[in-house]
């Protein structure tokens, strides 16, 4: 029976824990979990989609940055700009391990690029990355190298009255122009970092100032409450940035990215939740062994 349910999944460990899960708490007894309170909230680099060999949003944005020092070339003094001049490897590294110090510069510059835009106009430029931006290695564009096996847990979940969101550290804006035809998720069910809105001469603004801060670390589920008045039942993540958003469900799910030939294979600024998935018993994915297919 289970072979029909996350197709994409091999029988073994991980789907089961899954099944099992849902089951006990969509069914009467101790851990039933009422409609309410089903809540399911999933990071996004690296557990939805290849975040090797950066996050995918700084594509996006080292095209519209390179373009802002080529028009005013006194940017080349401020990060991110610097290091994008500059070429700057360190830099670079902490924007992979999601350094919190980084991505804050990174989030800055994006609420003071778009300051005084509207979202028709911001959503017009993220729609065009999605349909010329190409992943390096893959040479695909980067929705096409969505996980199918993650796809399936959301409609899984869905299927059981669970509301999906994603919680990430990335740009939550950014996340929302391709979420419906994506995830299949609303617009609505993305939490992520953002710039605060204003309502000036008739039309929604985009200011230069954060809203809530940083979606990392304790950040994660400080959104998510903030978001859903409520924390996630379900959660999956793939990262040590997601520790904090896996440690406040009841049901935890870590992404192990294992499997080189298929994807990447890599620990880096994972080494704190796999060690804590051990001892918590978190339930551990591994893509070589537990996706019959990645894409």
């Amino acid at each position: 029976m289970s072979e029909s349910i996350l197709a994409s999944w091999n029988e073994g460990a991980a789907k089961a824990e899954v099944l099992d899960f849902v089951s006990r708490a969509t069914s009467e007894g101790p851990d039933f979990v009422a409609v309410a309170d089903r809540i399911a909230t999933f990071d996004n680099d690296g557990t939805l989609w290849v975040e090797k060999p950066a996050p995918p949003q700084f594509d996006f944005l080292l095209r519209a940055w390179s373009a802002a020092v080529s028009a005013d070339p006194t940017l080349a003094s401020q990060q991110p700009y610097k290091a994008i001049v500059e070429h700057d490897e360190e830099f670079f590294a902490g924007l992979v391990t999601q350094d919190p110090e980084v991505v804050a510069s990174l989030e800055g510059a994006v609420a003071h690029s778009w300051a005084g835009t509207t979202p028709a106009a911001f959503d017009a430029e993220v729609r065009d990355w999605v349909d010329t931006g190409k992943q390096p290695r893959f040479r695909l564009g980067y929705t096409a190298l969505v996980y199918r096996p993650m796809l399936e847990l959301f409609d899984y979940l869905k299927g059981h009255d669970f509301r999906v969101f994603v919680c990430s550290g990335g740009g939550r804006d950014f996340m929302r122009v391709f979420a419906e035809e994506t995830w299949g998720i609303p617009r609505e069910h993305v939490i992520g970092s953002a710039s605060d809105y204003e309502y000036t001469n008739g039309a929604i603004v985009r200011t230069d100032r954060m809203l809530g801060g940083l979606a990392l670390g304790p950040g994660k589920p400080a959104h998510i409450y903030a978001q859903t008045g409520r924390l996630p039942v379900f959660a999956g993540g793939n990262a040590d940035v997601d520790i904090e958003m896996l440690a406040s469900s009841k049901f935890a799910l870590l992404l192990n990215h294992d499997d080189g030939d298929r994807e990447y294979e890599y620990t880096t600024a994972a080494e704190k939740s796999l060690a804590k998935a051990k001892e918590l018993g978190w339930t551990v994915v591994s893509m070589k062994d537990d996706w019959t297919t990645i894409f």
